[in-house]
């Protein structure tokens, strides 16, 4: 199933931390009962079951997620990816934040956090590799 293209600060809404935390459970185990959702957490951080089923329903309205009906329980399937939540949620960031700088938005995070040599050295490759697969004309892979 293709993913659902989301939009930061530009129209759909990204998921809250509360659906992302649903989400991480998700697509963590593929699909889930409510109950499969809430007892996922541990008994200390276990949230209320009707408060996760109205937030499953919710979720769902926004087409983050979909059910399925299975004998008498309904089964949520994700309708979005990690990833693309992922590189969603960058763009909203960059755009918010950062005047759209991938450069900006960088150079903060070295700045304000301590990045481990092994850290450097893997975005270093990461870097090369993306220069190595994109068209040096244009920049655009």
């Amino acid at each position: 199933m293709p993913a659902k293209e989301l939009k930061g600060s530009r129209g759909i809404q990204l998921p809250t931390a509360s659906e992302l935390r649903l989400l991480q459970i998700l697509w963590e185990n593929g699909e889930a009962t409510v109950g499969d959702v809430v007892n996922a957490r541990s008994r200390r951080d276990r949230p209320n079951y009707k408060t996760t089923q109205t937030l499953l329903r919710i979720m769902e309205q926004k087409g983050f997620i979909e059910h399925e009906l299975r004998g008498r329980v309904f089964v949520f399937k994700p309708l979005i990816s990690r990833k693309t939540v992922d590189q969603q949620s960058v763009q909203s960031l960059l755009s918010r934040n950062f005047g759209g700088s991938a450069t900006g938005l960088l150079l903060n995070l070295l700045e304000t956090a301590t990045v481990k040599e092994k850290d450097l050295d893997e975005l270093e490759a990461q870097i090369r590799a993306y220069r190595e697969k994109t068209d040096p004309a244009t920049g655009r892979t």
